[in-house]
């Protein structure tokens, strides 16, 4: 089942570096087996969407596919490390995934990156990126993962099922519920 698996406590080693006490994820990777990009044009400005992408604590409110976000632990830029569930409907039915992340919040850029840390896609990178345009923002949710180490068969349900079934199916309605929330404000 996708994100239900928890490894024991020491088992969250993910080779991020800290700068400043923040995550610093570094920049996303390339050339991984999968790769899931769901974009979007949001007719409002990037300091609004950005806002809403970067302050995951209120996902819930915004998003009724998301079961629940919270913080193990918030540094001081809106970052950390950051533990979420989120429903993939099927038709009448839930499926409900869970995963653990370092997050980080990259004013500058802007974006907001995310590891996967914990759950069936742990090693999993993530970026939200923002560029404006004349109708308003260009949003980009993109993942790269290389697949749960599963011997023979996890690079095949990373890009068959996972990616395009689960990952696909939670970002494309992340990213439109945020987009209807900025579009309204």
């Amino acid at each position: 089942a996708y994100g239900h698996h928890r490894p024991a406590d020491g088992q969250l080693d993910t080779g991020r570096r800290r700068t400043c006490n923040m995550i610093d994820l570094g920049p996303m990777p390339a050339a991984l087996r999968m790769r899931v990009l769901d974009e979007l044009e949001v007719r409002a400005p990037v300091r609004r969407i950005f806002a809403l992408a970067r302050d995951v604590g209120r996902w819930p409110e915004h998003l009724p596919h998301y079961r629940f976000v919270r913080f193990n632990r918030q540094e001081a830029d809106g970052g950390g490390v950051v533990e979420m569930s989120a429903n993939r409907p099927f038709g009448s039915l839930d499926w409900p995934t869970w995963w653990r992340s370092d997050m980080q919040v990259i004013e500058s850029a802007p974006a907001v990156r995310f590891r996967h840390v914990d759950g069936i896609t742990r090693g999993m990178d993530v970026e939200w990126s923002f560029e404006p345009t004349a109708a308003g923002t260009h949003v980009r949710v993109l993942h790269v993962w290389n697949g749960p180490q599963w011997p023979l068969i996890g690079s095949i349900a990373a890009t068959a099922v996972i990616g395009p079934v689960f990952v696909h199916g939670i970002a494309s309605r992340t990213l439109a519920g945020l987009a209807r929330v900025a579009e309204a404000e």
